[in-house]
């Protein structure tokens, strides 16, 4: 394998802590690894008056994959033009890299688990693969005002939801073979189409039981029967709101990472959490949605299965052992998390085959 040429998007808030602890991680982990770095978001704006640089597509695509931070304005007063808000670099780099396939693994660790204020016999076990559509719906459809009233469009083609929709029948056939599809069909022509869709191809996926649920029946049975769920494949908008719902079975956004993909290989991946400008450093962001990003870059775009494996095993190890930031009920540091994760990665190394 060649070296991994690796972008870094550190971003706002804690955004550039994590991505330094993922990148100590990472380079343990895999020493072959080569990093560039860019601004993007407020960080950015603050230095050059845009959000990213005119040649940052250009540049992520002489990349094999790009860890992002997180982006967001530290001071909650987004821009009135959108191409002036943090955010607009993270929908440019999944617009024009067309970077339509989100993964978003939920993993209900016992430690996490008993934690949480959900019964920990119901969301013990969870393991649950959220597969969302991520370049379509209302969040890049046309927006406007027109006369005093605001809009946005959503809209689908059938091609955009038979690509993903494939994506997650193969994923389902590689775990439990069980697909819930999620849409709003009584009420959405997107939703009509989205099942339609999704129920022409169910006949060419026999080996897989499909169930097609609506949204609102599909964020009430998460929290009622969650160990149900094994691949959730949802639009947009649908998949945002219920992969921060399924964020509790796995004790919080801080642990949970997401893996942006198109046809090849180029990915961009990131946490699930935002800025947090609010806790910014103070030290405390907890690092592991970060680190775990980091092993699911190298499982999708560098190719290197057994560094992504031994990281989440260095993870569990860490999360078991009670080593956590405060957000998930912990004392400890972000530099203590991610040194106790390093110091486990180096255990897992030496260990014998």
């Amino acid at each position: 394998m060649t070296p991994g040429r690796v972008l870094l998007l550190p971003g706002d808030g804690i955004g550039p802590e994590v991505v330094a602890a993922a990148r100590r991680v990472l380079e343990l982990a895999d020493p072959r690894l080569r990093f560039s770095e860019r601004l993007v978001g407020a960080a950015a704006l603050a230095a050059h008056g845009r959000p990213y640089d005119p040649d940052l597509i250009a540049v992520a695509r002489e990349h094999d994959a790009i860890l992002l931070g997180a982006v967001g304005d530290p001071h909650g007063q987004p821009a009135e033009v959108w191409e002036l808000r943090p955010e607009a670099a993270l929908f440019a780099l999944r617009e024009k890299l067309d970077l339509f396939l989100n993964l978003r693994p939920v993993t209900g660790r016992p430690s996490l688990v008993e934690g949480s204020t959900l019964n920990p016999e119901a969301v013990g076990g969870v393991d649950i693969l959220i597969v969302r559509e991520l370049v379509g719906g209302l969040y890049f459809g046309r927006k406007g005002v027109r006369g005093g009233t605001t809009y946005d469009e959503c809209a689908y083609t059938p091609a955009q939801v038979e690509r993903i929709a494939r994506r997650a029948f193969a994923l389902a056939r590689s775990r439990g073979s069980v697909l819930h599809s999620i849409d709003k069909a009584n009420i959405l022509l997107t939703g009509r189409l989205w099942r339609d869709v999704v129920e022409r191809l169910a006949g060419e996926h026999p080996d897989v039981s499909v169930e097609h649920m609506l949204v609102d029946n599909a964020a009430l049975q998460l929290v009622r029967r969650p160990r149900s769920f094994d691949v959730l494949l949802t639009e947009n908008l649908f998949g945002d709101i219920l992969s921060d719902e399924a964020a509790a079975f796995a004790g919080g956004l801080g642990v949970l990472p997401s893996a942006s993909l198109g046809e090849g290989p180029l990915g961009l991946y990131e946490p699930v959490h935002g800025s947090a400008p609010d806790i910014a450093g103070r030290g405390i962001a907890n690092p592991v949605a970060t680190i775990l990003s980091g092993a699911l870059m190298l499982r999708h775009s560098l190719g290197n299965e057994p560094a992504a494996v031994a990281i989440e095993r260095a993870v569990d190890g860490v999360v078991e052992a009670g080593i956590a930031t405060p957000d998930v009920g912990g004392d400890a540091t972000t530099d203590e998390v991610t040194s106790a994760v390093v110091a486990n990665v180096r255990g897992l190394r030496r260990a014998p085959a």
